[in-house]
């Protein structure tokens, strides 16, 4: 078996999405990793996308809609995917929580 290649994102020569710019990133994957994964390459790139927004959200390099846009889906919808990667939509703690209503 060869390589697959995942291309992500769009080069600046496409139409970029809404007026902002875009990367492109290749990245080759052994076909092995397709074939165990039951994915295509834009599957799997979509996937990888995805992953890689939500770890960089959970690590707070990323703020949600940032992240979503790095994902291609909207904001809500990242929202809602972080609970399928263990990842909590909310970040503070009960005594953060408690003391901003009582500051409320």
């Amino acid at each position: 078996m060869g390589e697959g290649v995942i291309l992500i994102g769009k080069t600046v020569a496409l139409p970029p999405r809404g007026n902002r710019p875009m990367s492109q990133i290749t990245l080759t994957i052994p076909d092995e990793t397709l074939v165990a994964m039951h994915a295509t390459s834009d599957s799997f790139g979509s996937e990888l996308r995805l992953a890689a927004a939500v770890k960089l959200f959970e690590v707070g390099r990323l703020s949600s809609g940032a992240a979503a846009n790095l994902a291609g889906i909207p904001r809500t919808l990242f929202l809602m995917k972080l609970s399928d990667y263990g990842v909590d939509t909310f970040t503070q703690s009960e005594s953060e929580l408690r003391r901003d209503l009582e500051n409320a």
